[in-house]
């Protein structure tokens, strides 16, 4: 995917139970898409993702204000993205790609067939505005808060 394309939608579950479903917001938010390869992992430790997730809480209030809803996608359960959000604290959902059909076709897949850590900015037309793939994970949520204003 590129930047200019219009984002493709999709339907997964999320930490609290519902179901998100990408084009119930196209007229009416921004969305921001953070891909992540899993919650708790060897090779990626949670103190790296909880960074990230911080980042991003702190930026979050600006994201809101920005007209944006923000969702983290990995290939983690329900349950896993549930006891995740509720350790940290998170503010926002968590989506589950078990299937990871999803974190394939928008980050693409890891040689260990997790998704790669990239970041979407999708316009309320549904267009993607910016993808972030060289992550910085302790400024990552200033670098969306940023790119939403941009678009505003």
């Amino acid at each position: 995917m590129n930047v200019g394309d219009i984002a493709p939608d999709f339907e997964l579950p999320a930490s609290d139970d519902s179901t998100v479903r990408l084009s119930s917001f196209k007229g009416t938010k921004n969305v921001v898409l953070c891909f992540y390869p899993k919650n708790h992992l060897f090779m990626c430790p949670s103190k790296k993702v909880f960074k990230m997730a911080q980042s991003v809480i702190n930026a979050y209030p600006e994201i809101l204000n920005a007209d944006s809803v923000l969702f983290a996608i990995s290939v983690d359960t329900v349950d896993d993205q549930k006891k995740f959000v509720q350790e940290y604290r998170i503010p926002y959902l968590h989506l589950s790609d078990t299937s990871k059909e999803v974190c394939k076709q928008y980050a693409g897949l890891n040689i260990a067939g997790l998704a790669r850590r990239t970041t979407f900015i999708i316009d309320k037309n549904g267009v993607i505005r910016k993808i972030f793939t060289d992550i910085d994970v302790e400024k990552h949520g200033q670098e969306i808060a940023k790119s939403l204003a941009e678009i505003s």
